[in-house]
């Protein structure tokens, strides 16, 4: 278990047991940008996003003596948030239900810390677009795997996809991130 999981484990373990304020002020810092960034994937929309991301919150703190008892509680509350934002999209939608399938995902590759994408603006303009032309669903997995840290068996869980499927969008994402990079080397 790395120490981060640990960290967050004793935060969840404060708030289920004691009603930690402070451990829940940190655990919402830590975890509202997540909930937040997966929720403007969806709805692309600063306010809604915010909203959903706040009430997320709002029920873990409402089901915090229940939180020890998940196996992963971010993963938990990615759930929720795909949810509660799609039905925001379906109450928004005039005509059939919105599916995680139909949304247009973005990917921002500012979240790449500079260790990960050394690149200059034109370089990173073509990895940006390469990302944008991506099947929606395997831009999903880049971002949740890439951008969240999320593992492959979460991310599967999340999309109601197998792991091999979340596998093989990401290969099919990285092969194209790859032979953009790969143009750019040979034109040096």
């Amino acid at each position: 278990m790395s120490k981060h999981s640990s960290d967050l484990n004793n935060l969840i373990s404060h708030i289920a047991l004691y009603d930690s304020e402070s451990a829940y002020k940190q655990f919402f810092k830590y975890l509202f940008p997540v909930l937040y960034r997966f929720s403007y994937c969806l709805l692309k929309s600063k306010e809604l996003s915010e909203e959903v991301a706040s009430d997320v919150m709002i029920t873990l703190w409402k089901n915090r003596k229940n939180l020890p008892k998940l196996e992963n509680v971010k993963v938990y509350a990615l759930v929720i948030a795909r949810n509660l934002s799609l039905n925001v999209l379906n109450k928004h939608s005039r005509h059939e239900l919105v599916s995680i399938d139909d949304i247009e995902i973005e990917v921002a590759l500012d979240s790449l810390n500079p260790e990960q994408l050394l690149i200059n603006g034109e370089l990173k303009k073509r990895l940006e677009q390469a990302t944008q032309s991506l099947p929606d669903k395997c831009k999903m997995v880049f971002k949740l795997i890439k951008e969240d840290g999320l593992s492959y068996k979460e991310t599967a869980s999340l999309l109601n996809i197998s792991v091999k499927t979340v596998d093989a969008h990401l290969v099919t994402a990285l092969k194209k991130l790859a032979l953009v990079l790969h143009m750019e080397v040979n034109l040096l």
